[in-house]
């Protein structure tokens, strides 16, 4: 009897406590869900999550004393309290959805877009004045059947001196300031070289242009720079003579500057060219006249040109009694500044946006 008193009486007590288990489970379900309906921003609706739903929240601590439950009413209250948690997470979810939704309208709200304010312009960029001179150079001569060919700007003594007939000790050495980076190597002064590389492919006859920057130790000034461009023109087949030559740049001027350009050779000396010229043009703003432009004198000189020295083939494996050729150098700055009227080759490298964005 005694022993079957204390049976009724642990029963009695189990069911207890697994009443008191739900009664708090319903009002942390209850307390939950009131907070989380009043909470009003997201990091609120976190904190109602973790002191519920965390490892040390509410919630957490109710599981903990199901240990204490007899086993027969753990079923039943384990599904009380799984209903409990998915009542809280549902709410939870759908309220996080609602403050987010809220959020984002009020972002967009103050991001709104006025479409009637007038947009932001574009700034283009703008083709250097030396790029737009070289790009109708190369119109021109291209049309004419000319290839455009490129060169190493590092070149080697034998390229840039030696195979044009420049020989060690020779003064056109020091006239030109080189560059060097050892006793072979240095910065081209010109870009003759990129003819003789041409030259010693073997490929003729040959008609073509080479464009590229060359340096030298002069100093800065209005008509100088220690760097700056070139355009060399070199033309080899049989039969070439000194008229093909004028005839030639005779209409490389007049493409350029205007169908009524006049040309003038007068006799120069170049180591790699025999005979050598220099071409002047008639003034394009005078017609010859004479003006400031052109210091009175109604021509301007613009290019240097000659035919091939037979030396200059041989060394480069062509036979001159068979072949013959001429040669002509342009500076692509001094076409751009007599083109544009630009006074001061500075202006070219300064990149101030004002003077770029008039071409």
């Amino acid at each position: 009897m005694i022993w079957s008193a204390k049976k009724d009486a642990g029963r009695l007590i189990d069911s207890r406590r697994s009443e008191m288990i739900k009664e708090n489970l319903e009002f942390i379900k209850n307390k939950a869900l009131k907070q989380i309906e009043e909470a009003g921003q997201l990091d609120a609706l976190n904190e109602v999550r973790v002191n519920i739903l965390g490892k040390k929240g509410e919630l957490t601590a109710v599981l903990k004393g199901m240990k204490d439950i007899a086993a027969e009413d753990r079923p039943r209250i384990g599904a009380f309290v799984n209903e409990t948690r998915d009542a809280i997470e549902r709410s939870l979810e759908e309220a996080k959805r609602r403050l987010e939704a809220a959020a984002l309208n009020e972002r967009l709200k103050s991001e709104t877009i006025d479409v009637t304010l007038p947009a932001k312009k574009r700034e283009l960029g703008h083709r250097h004045p030396n790029t737009i001179a070289l790009e109708e150079l190369e119109r021109i001569f291209m049309g004419l059947g000319y290839e455009v060919v490129e060169g190493p700007e590092v070149e080697r003594d034998y390229y840039n001196f030696e195979a044009l007939n420049i020989p060690e000790g020779h003064p056109a050495k020091d006239e030109q300031d080189t560059f060097y980076i050892n006793g072979d190597i240095l910065l081209r002064t010109q870009t003759s070289g990129t003819q003789v590389h041409e030259m010693e492919k073997g490929r003729l006859p040959i008609k073509m242009i080479s464009p590229g920057r060359v340096f030298r130790s002069d100093e800065v000034d209005a008509t100088h720079s220690p760097s700056f461009h070139q355009i060399e023109g070199l033309v080899i087949d049989r039969g070439i003579s000194f008229s093909d030559l004028k005839g030639t740049l005779e209409v490389f001027a007049r493409e350029l500057f205007g169908a009524d350009t006049r040309v003038k050779f007068r006799p120069h000396h170049f180591p790699f060219t025999e005979p050598s010229a220099e071409m002047d043009v008639s003034c394009f703003k005078c017609g010859g006249k004479g003006c400031r432009f052109c210091k009175g004198e109604g021509w301007i000189e613009i290019l240097g040109c000659g035919m091939v020295h037979p030396h200059v083939l041989e060394m480069s494996g062509i036979d001159p009694k068979e072949y013959t050729g001429f040669a002509f150098g342009i500076g692509l700055e001094r076409i751009a500044l007599l083109k544009y009227e630009i006074d001061d080759m500075r202006l070219l490298y300064e990149n101030d946006i004002r003077f770029l964005k008039q071409f």
